[in-house]
């Protein structure tokens, strides 16, 4: 099965060379349940031909904002829509989870709850579990047609499922112990110390991150995910 990977933001040069681009993060997440991928840098606008160069499509985290106007923005939103015009399987994490409910009705806006970064507890139908996150954005409206399936004290809508067609997490499963460090070092600046602090000290608890993985090679290949 081919996945198309659209990475709408890049990984900084210095991190890129520790831990590798959003696409060898994801190879490895999903590493064992026989995919194939692609890269589109849509960023760079590079997009494939339509929703028939694979067979299901991820979209990848990026420092920019869902509600920012750049060249490349509609055209992704498009393609998103043709997407899910083509019933091909759609994952979304971080800003895939946002422009894709943009993209299909919904709303997303800098939190008032502020920043949430590093290890952080969410709240599934079959437990809670401990996974990556890097964001100040949310989605703050839903679209029509879809299901909340996880949330955490600070993000309301941090899993959504729209039946049949994408799946789409706010956290960062693909975010293994390093990469997060090497966030805290160089692109924390931003962030409050506290919090920063705080993600520090969680970095070597386990996660549960394969669970993720594992939620989103079901739903690549079954359109569910449990």
């Amino acid at each position: 099965m081919k996945i198309g990977i659209l990475q709408p933001g890049l990984v900084p040069d210095l991190l890129v060379e520790e831990v590798g681009d959003y696409p060898e993060q994801f190879a490895r997440l999903l590493d064992g349940h026989g995919f194939e991928f692609e890269t589109w840098k849509v960023v760079n606008g590079d997009f494939p031909s339509g929703p028939e160069a694979a067979d299901g499509w991820l979209i990848t985290g990026s420092r920019h904002g869902a509600y920012e106007d750049h060249p490349w923005m509609a055209p992704l939103e498009e393609l998103i829509r043709a997407i899910h015009a083509a019933g091909k399987p759609l994952i979304g994490v971080c800003f895939g989870h946002q422009i894709i409910a943009q993209a299909l009705g919904g709303k997303v806006e800098k939190s008032d709850k502020g920043w949430v970064v590093g290890p952080t507890l969410y709240r599934y139908p079959n437990g809670n579990k401990l996974v990556n996150a890097w964001h100040q954005d949310q989605v703050t409206e839903l679209p029509p047609g879809v299901e909340v399936v996880a949330s955490s004290d600070l993000c309301a809508n941090a899993a959504i499922l729209y039946p049949g067609h994408a799946y789409t997490v706010q956290p960062h499963p693909e975010f293994q112990r390093d990469f997060v460090a090497g966030l805290i070092e160089h692109r924390a600046a931003n962030v409050p110390p506290a919090l920063v602090e705080g993600a520090a000290s969680k970095l070597d608890l386990p996660l549960d991150s394969g669970d993720l993985g594992a939620q989103f090679a079901l739903f690549f290949k079954e359109k569910r995910i449990a």
